[in-house]
């Protein structure tokens, strides 16, 4: 019988030979585009000027280009930046039922290698389809075990990453293919403890995923071969990074029911644990207003979400920007009061406002069992508003605005990436790229202007 991995190599050959329908192909570009939305700004943080400085002697050598900084490098290389930097602000896409953000590692892989060999935009397309269906599948299939002390984008995400490499590479040969994902599967890594503290590492499991994808995909070109069991071996991926992986949902739907098509492209520019209490205090906000009351006359804010939302964003006391992203408390006082949480949210004077502060002192959370039952399929939180002289407003978010039953629009989708790429790049070089994302199954990749 055909191992998992023989069997996503065996639909990655298929896929290459058939078109993809109008709606996969729209949806590939919608994921394309929310990327950039990310990576741009993440080029300019933190994190992303000192991995980039991490890599600035090998500039020059390698085909593969740094947005933004008219720079080539090695895929690799370029694809940790890449992974890093489009990880960096937590506004990229979010695939729900693996706790997993695939364009991270797949699309950042799938540039790098697009640039050094040269492929048409289609191709890129196609790739990257290949890299989600694959790794969303599998995410899903370790889940919710794999989340207790893994990072989904870290290890998974290296698995996805060489599946779009390998397919760019050579989008017909299985064999490549399974080498390439085996290899990658046996470097798979990323802890949570890394983003539970003020470190910069989580951005930096985005960047290993999809530097490990490419170059697990280059070494099986020369003969590297890796176990093809490795998923699903006694001593393998599933075994030691999960309890109970669920096979039939690492193939089931495969080249049929496109995960592309259901992502969750981020409205707030946060920690996707927190999204479903942002958006209840945001809708009672306006409720509130409305009304011609003020917002100082709330007396308490109580919020009853999942489990591990409060266990990953439950900080009363953040202090640093990535702290105050990962503080459930900070995030929905600030959408209470500001009606919307977006970069400018944690800037130093945002993070220190009196306003706020006082505000999340009001807060209370509290794990609700029916939500956490629901975890990861479902990311829900129910708001309660009390005001001084009693009178409560009360909000159930079943959905986060993103989701696939909520999604942003296309025009939501370029309205969010002219806001995020403002002052990294021209406003003429972003009006040239956005058009060029939407129409990029008729252009070569190295026609973009990034």
């Amino acid at each position: 019988m055909s191992t998992i991995i023989q069997q996503y190599a065996e639909y990655a050959a298929w896929e290459a030979n058939r078109d993809l329908s109008a709606e996969t192909l729209h949806h590939a570009k919608r994921v394309v585009l929310d990327w950039f939305s990310a990576l741009y700004p993440g080029i300019v943080s933190d994190v992303g000027a000192k991995i980039i400085a991490t890599f600035e002697d090998e500039f020059g050598v390698g085909k593969s280009r740094i947005p933004s900084l008219n720079k080539t490098g090695f895929s690799s290389s370029a694809a940790w930046i890449l992974g890093t930097a489009s990880h960096a602000i937590e506004f990229d896409d979010i695939f729900r039922d693996a706790v997993y953000h695939p364009g991270v590692p797949v699309i950042s892989a799938a540039l790098a290698i697009a640039d050094e060999y040269n492929r048409t935009g289609l191709e890129f397309l196609k790739a990257v389809v290949v890299g989600y269906e694959v790794s969303t599948r599998l995410g899903a299939a370790v889940q919710p075990s794999h989340y207790s002390f893994f990072h989904t984008t870290g290890t998974v995400g290296a698995i996805g990453s060489a599946a779009a490499a390998a397919f760019l590479i050579d989008p017909q040969d299985k064999n490549l293919f399974a080498h390439a994902v085996a290899t990658a599967t046996t470097f798979a890594s990323g802890l949570q403890q890394a983003f539970r503290s003020d470190a910069m590492t989580k951005a930096l499991h985005g960047g290993h995923a999809a530097s490990i994808g490419t170059t697990a995909a280059k070494a099986a070109t020369k003969g590297i071969t890796g176990a093809l069991d490795i998923l699903e071996g006694e001593v393998g991926f599933a075994a030691a990074l999960s309890k109970g992986a669920n096979w039939d949902k690492a193939i089931a739907g495969l080249g049929e029911d496109y995960n592309i098509c259901k992502m969750t492209q981020k409205n707030h520019g946060c920690c996707g644990h927190t999204f479903a209490a942002i958006d209840g205090v945001i809708a009672i906000r306006q409720t509130i207003l409305d009304q011609g009351l003020t917002l100082s006359e709330i007396e308490n804010i109580a919020i009853r979400t999942y489990q591990t939302a409060l266990d990953v964003t439950g900080n009363f006391a953040p202090e640093s920007a990535f702290q105050c992203r990962f503080s459930l408390p900070y995030v929905v006082a600030h959408g209470l009061l500001h009606g919307s949480v977006r970069l400018n949210a944690f800037e130093k004077a945002q993070r220190s406002a009196q306003q706020t502060r006082d505000l999340m002192q009001k807060l209370t959370l509290e794990s609700d069992e029916e939500l956490t039952s629901k975890f990861p399929n479902q990311r829900a939180a129910k708001v309660k508003i009390t005001l001084k002289n009693g009178q409560v407003f009360e909000h159930f978010s079943p959905c986060r605005k993103g989701d696939p039953e909520a999604p942003l629009t296309d025009e939501d989708l370029d309205n969010k990436f002219f806001e995020l790429v403002n002052g990294v790049i021209s406003a003429e070089q972003a009006r040239v790229l956005r058009d060029q994302i939407w129409n990029l199954d008729q252009l070569q990749v190295q026609d973009l202007k990034i």
